[in-house]
């Protein structure tokens, strides 16, 4: 068949039923659709006839759409809570107590006198109803009023502390319930922040779902940090009134009832005016609560509380105790030693103790607002690394942060020895050996030295002594910037920091006490010296639990060759270069100053044949000093403590250094046959200061005096040494 012919069975029907069946799926679909949105209309329409049985309107309409918005935010706010509750519910499920102090630590110095205490004095013995109803009020006076009221956070009293605060008598009322304080006290830190504030309103409500109102405040009392070690009013009212907590008086009790917001401020041993004028305000909190009237109060008014003396542990090396008690805490760890009571006797000397106190603080004192210096530290050991001294700073009642541990600060041209020492070691170098002075570059990085100028060729020595820059860091382009650090370890500093293309100039992180820790390696011929505070633990029955080992072998860090060297170039600084402040007649000084950019810090660490000290000054808040350079303040209270620590003592020599040294003797303190390195100086700063400028004065006298021999026509004996 081809194409043009008509089919004969190709007919008109058949060319009409499939249009009819397109026309039908059509008219199904748009019926279909039809239906659909029909039967949405009349469903819709049922729905709003349902719904229009709730509508309402006037004053009924307003009250719904509150309710309706009520448990929409209500919704939303429990979600929010149940967040915010969840660091609540993670520390109750562990069920753990923040612990007080879990050891009560005697400390003695070197002689086996005691210097102080650290850790617990608690007592929970005695129940609530023992103890004076005027403790309790002068406590829920003071603390918190409605505590027998709220749910475990008092609105009421957060508000009116707010708006007391806001008068500036922040003093007399707190924001946090006794409960919120109780809860940090168990589960928190001392952080403030937010979300710690969130968790304890959180824990203080769970506290008053699960105890009385009575054991809430039994814990309280029992808990709360008195100051001087003590934890809970029955160990405070012993510690500061020798009374049981039964036998205190209604003054001795407002006393205490004050030291919860700050016992370091108010604490009678600490500031005895500010502790009376503290529980002043709390007898006056107990009238204005209607606890007791004015007339009950009267006498305690006139006749306020008297502590017994607690000076000695006010003049107690505490920045030393600090340190000591965390090292003995690691010690107890370290051997697993049974009990809580242990007796440590220390390597602190108390009277060289006094001499850098005094040292430090009045030079600060003196000099301090002239060169916009307000803090300075010092740490002195004796020349195989017991600790002699420790000063963290100006006043450990104002600041307990201790500057010669804790902080880190750039030490400046003061780590200079561990370059000059490696370049020894690894060069071949010599004192007297010459370098150019000259510009140098270590990629865009070209230090310049203090006054801008070179010299050109120089001696080591005298570039050491003159503290110029561009000599270290060009012996640390052929050391190895690396090397130089890893001796700066082995010697003694722990504090890691990165070496960077300045790290010849002192840009690192150190401490006073790993400075000391390095310098005493010079002292000790080249043997490693880490510094120690704690020769022997005990228990309290006197049991051993540690000694310190002195015969425990040392590791090398420098040759003997060295370290003759090094202390030979020390010595220049302290003769010819930037630390002549330092220098003190009869006694072979020597060290290395340090001054960092902008004047934020200024070093002095040096060493004679007997000790070995480290000073820095600065502010704790990285201010710029007013030109205050290592060559000044530092070296001063350096050379003061050290006058002070050579009297009454054999002055040894010190290796490498070609020095006669003389002993002073300002007092004659002890026996002929007891050994000169056990007697301590027992004069003051100040009686020794005196003796030492009438000792002075009167050599000069007798240098220009002529002696009676001449007058009388005699052969003069010859002098000694002469």
């Amino acid at each position: 068949m081809g194409f043009g012919v008509q089919d004969p069975f190709y007919t008109k029907e058949k060319r009409r039923k499939p249009a009819g069946s397109m026309l039908a799926a059509d008219a199904w679909l748009d019926s279909s659709l039809y239906e659909f949105w029909q039967a949405l209309g009349r469903g819709y329409t049922r729905y709003q006839d349902f719904m229009g049985r709730f509508h309402v309107t006037g004053i009924k309409r307003f009250f719904v759409e509150i309710l309706s918005d009520a448990f929409t935010f209500g919704a939303i706010g429990a979600v929010l809570m149940t967040a915010l509750a969840m660091p609540a519910f993670d520390i109750i499920a562990r069920g753990s107590f923040n612990k007080a102090e879990d050891y009560a630590v005697v400390f003695l110095d070197r002689f086996g006198s005691e210097i102080g205490r650290r850790g617990i004095r608690s007592d929970d013995s005695v129940a609530l109803d023992q103890m004076p109803d005027f403790l309790i009020k002068a406590t829920l006076a003071t603390e918190d009023r409605r505590f027998y009221e709220h749910f475990g956070i008092d609105i009421v009293g957060t508000m009116r502390a707010l708006a007391t605060n806001a008068t500036g008598e922040s003093s007399l009322h707190g924001g946090s319930s006794l409960t919120q304080q109780l809860a940090k006290q168990l589960f928190l830190s001392s952080e403030r922040t937010l979300e710690r504030k969130i968790v304890e309103a959180f824990l203080s409500v769970w506290l008053e779902w699960h105890y009385s109102k009575d054991e809430i405040l039994k814990l309280y009392l029992d808990r709360a940090y008195m100051g001087g070690g003590n934890f809970g009013v029955v160990a405070a009212a012993e510690y500061y009134f020798g009374k049981r907590i039964q036998d205190i008086s209604l003054a001795e009790a407002a006393m205490l009832s004050g030291l919860y917001k700050a016992p370091g401020r108010w604490a009678p041993h600490i500031d005895l005016a500010a502790a009376r004028g503290r529980a002043n305000v709390v007898l006056s909190n107990l009238v204005a609560a209607g606890f007791l009237t004015e007339g009950q109060v009267t006498a305690a008014r006139r006749h306020p509380a008297s502590p017994i003396d607690r000076t000695a542990d006010v003049n107690s090396p505490n920045y030393f105790l600090d340190w000591a008690f965390e090292e003995s805490k690691r010690l107890i760890e370290d051997t697993q030693a049974p009990g809580n009571n242990f007796v440590v006797r220390t390597t602190i000397d108390t009277t060289l103790q006094k001499y850098a106190e005094e040292a430090i603080t009045s030079v600060v004192r003196e000099q301090g607002e002239q060169y916009r210096v307000s803090q300075a530290a010092m740490v002195a050991t004796d020349t195989q690394g017991a600790i002699r001294a420790m000063v963290g700073g100006m006043d450990y009642g104002k600041s307990q942060f201790n500057r010669a541990i804790v902080s880190t600060r750039q030490p400046g041209s003061s780590y200079k020895p561990f370059v000059y020492a490696e370049a020894f070691e690894q060069l071949g170098l010599k004192p007297t050996d010459t370098i150019s002075d000259r510009p140098v570059c270590i990629g865009d990085w070209c230090p310049q030295n203090y006054g801008r100028s070179y010299r050109g060729q120089t001696s080591l020595i005298s570039a050491f002594a003159s503290s110029i820059n561009t000599v270290p860091v060009t012996l640390s382009i052929k050391t190895g910037r690396e090397a130089i650090a890893q001796l700066s370890y082995r010697m003694g500093l722990r504090q890691e920091y990165p070496v960077t293309r300045s790290l010849a100039l002192g840009v690192a992180s150190v401490s006073v006490l790993d400075m000391t820790s390095s310098y005493a390696v010079f002292a000790n011929h080249g043997l490693k010296t880490p510094a120690y505070g704690i020769t022997r633990m005990t228990n309290s029955q006197g049991a051993l639990v540690w000694e310190y080992d002195t015969d425990a072998p040392r590791e090398r860090v420098l040759s003997e060759q060295t370290v003759a060297y090094m202390n030979q170039m020390m010595r220049a600084v302290v003769t010819s270069g930037t630390g002549r402040r330092a220098e003190i007649a009869g006694v072979p000084t020597l060290g290395k100053t340090g001054t960092t950019t902008s004047y934020r810090d200024a070093w002095f660490a040096g060493l004679t044949g007997n000790y070995v000290a480290a000073v820095w000054f600065g502010n704790d808040d990285y201010r710029p000093t007013n030109n205050l350079t290592g060559g000044l303040l530092p070296t001063i209270a350096w050379q003061k403590f050290m006058a002070y620590a050579h009297t009454n003592i054999a002055v040894a020599p010190v290796f490498g250094v070609d020095f006669v040294p003389e002993t002073t003797m300002v007092a004659d303190t002890a026996e002929e046959d007891d050994p000169a390195e056990e007697r301590p100086p027992n004069l003051t700063p100040a009686a020794a200061r005196k003796l030492l400028d009438l000792a002075e004065r009167l050599d000069t006298t007798l240098r220009n005096a002529t002696p009676l021999s001449e007058q009388a026509g005699l052969p003069l004996a010859p002098r000694e040494g002469g």
